[in-house]
């Protein structure tokens, strides 16, 4: 399963998702990338988001950004956006990954209004995340505004951190409604 994570130049929230999302899931099956509506072209993460990601045990030394495609949109399974300016410009560069993409928390509630309402089927984690799709607009009515993860770029380290909590919190809820029962003896 490929996730996508993008937002404006690729150097500070899109990199964390990409390198936090898979600690979220037990499941190897993961991929992650991410680009930018306006990405820069080859250049690190942001300072204050790679402290971050060191203080979450990640190196994210090699990690270098780089600009949305089409190519590069189509060929994942699930785009995950900060802002609805971000949500449009994908969608207006790859029309056809609509249904594939949605702001983060946009997506943590549905996946968590999903899992409430014994919306999500399957054993496996892409199953899952295939019923959750499929659910999106029938549920799309019962879900709260979606809001938008700031953008913490030339801001302080506070500006980040809150960045970065939001975005945890949202993969927590999405992997606590999209991982596969594993057992009452697994917790």
């Amino acid at each position: 399963m490929k996730v996508l994570f993008v937002c404006t130049g690729n150097i500070c929230r899109s990199p964390m998702g990409e390198l936090m999302f898979p600690l979220f899931f037990h499941d190897n099956s993961i991929t992650t990338d991410s680009a930018g509506v306006q990405g820069l072209i080859d250049s690190p993460i942001d300072p204050s988001s790679a402290r971050l990601m060191q203080m979450d045990g990640i190196d994210a030394s090699t990690f270098r950004s780089k600009r949305l495609t089409p190519q590069l949109a189509m060929g994942s399974d699930l785009i995950l956006c900060f802002t609805e300016h971000q949500r449009k410009k994908i969608v207006e560069l790859a029309p056809r990954s609509r249904s594939r993409t949605f702001l983060l928390t946009d997506f943590a509630d549905l996946c968590t209004y999903c899992h409430n309402n014994n919306l999500i089927q399957g054993s496996t984690l892409k199953n899952r995340l295939d019923s959750v799709l499929a659910n999106a607009s029938l549920a799309r009515p019962m879900l709260p505004k979606a809001h938008e993860i700031d953008d913490p770029y030339q801001q302080d380290f506070p500006a980040f951190e809150t960045a970065h909590t939001q975005i945890g919190e949202a993969f927590a809820n999405i992997a606590a409604a999209l991982e596969p029962a594993r057992g009452a003896h697994a917790h």
